[in-house]
């Protein structure tokens, strides 16, 4: 089957990664299916709850995707419901995969989006995927709860884990750390509130993540493994902040809200890429300044 006739499955598609991931994959010749929680009329769009496997099942069983992608989720990690973190990411997730795995046929690929998160706060350096995982808080307790039971089906599906670190673009809701950096450039602001703005993380480009995504559904060498996605590369919040105001020409004042400090909290972050290059070779990820110039003059 040319890749033409292939039908792509992305869950959680109106999401932000999820309109990247459907232009990434249409770009590339599949016939993209979505699926949500929300009724919309959209062709290829299918409403149904991952709470309800039966019409689930009966959703995935009329697609016959051969490839599907995983990123509904409930994803922001101060969500004030800790119960939805597990109805969602967990028991949601094994509802999908029981239905993918009874639809009558076997799929090329199943990925399903984890996080870096799961890694926790308290090791230092480069992160690789053999790192003892470590979660601190409910959203990336589920996301590694997923990732074990997906491994309940790793005898009847070909199943890639994608563990992405932080990632950005147009579009990100403003709660995430930089959406909101950017919102307020965007705005004049004179002021914003953060917290400690000497700490590093490793930033991606969505546009980066959805090619890393689309290029692992395709490598049937990634089958049955965890596999950051990240850059490398490592930005405080000061730098960010100096990137944003050379971009723009404008300086803001930064407030340090002790609230938004967290305590014992590890200076560098980053992922390993290794394996993610190991198995692509020619992904190259997006650099940061150029991502911050996408979001920053975007419709000017």
């Amino acid at each position: 089957m040319s890749r033409t006739n292939k039908r792509a499955l992305i869950t959680g598609i109106h999401g932000f990664t999820g309109r990247y991931m459907a232009a990434e994959l249409e770009a590339h010749g599949y016939r993209v299916f979505g699926l949500g929680s929300h009724s919309m009329d959209e062709r290829d769009y299918h409403q149904a709850d991952l709470a309800d496997s039966e019409k689930l099942s009966a959703v995935v069983a009329t697609i016959q995707p051969d490839v599907i992608v995983h990123l509904a989720a409930v994803a922001f990690v101060g969500h004030d419901d800790a119960n939805a973190f597990y109805r969602v990411n967990l028991i949601g997730s094994r509802n999908l995969l029981e239905a993918i795995a009874v639809m009558g046929k076997r799929p090329d690929c199943v990925l399903l989006a984890s996080s870096a998160n799961v890694y926790g706060n308290t090791s230092e350096g480069i992160l690789d995927e053999g790192m003892p995982p470590a979660p601190a808080n409910d959203y990336a307790v589920s996301k590694l709860a997923m990732e074990y039971m997906a491994h309940l089906y790793s005898g009847k599906l070909p199943i890639v884990i994608a563990r992405p670190f932080n990632y950005t673009g147009i579009g990100q809701a403003d709660n995430f750390l930089i959406s909101k950096i950017v919102s307020h450039f965007r705005a004049g602001a004179s002021t914003i509130e953060l917290g400690n703005l000497d700490v590093s993380r490793d930033f991606s480009d969505v546009r980066s993540v959805v090619q890393a995504y689309r290029l692992l559904l395709d490598c049937s060498l990634a089958h049955g493994q965890t596999i950051n996605v990240s850059t490398e590369c490592v930005y405080s919040l000061r730098e960010i902040i100096d990137l944003c105001e050379t971009i723009t020409g404008r300086s803001i004042d930064v407030t340090v809200n002790p609230a938004f400090v967290r305590q014992n909290e590890v200076k560098i972050l980053r992922g390993s890429a290794e394996r993610l290059r190991g198995l692509l070779g020619n992904w190259a990820p997006i650099p940061l300044s150029e991502t911050l110039h996408w979001m920053l003059t975007a419709g000017q």
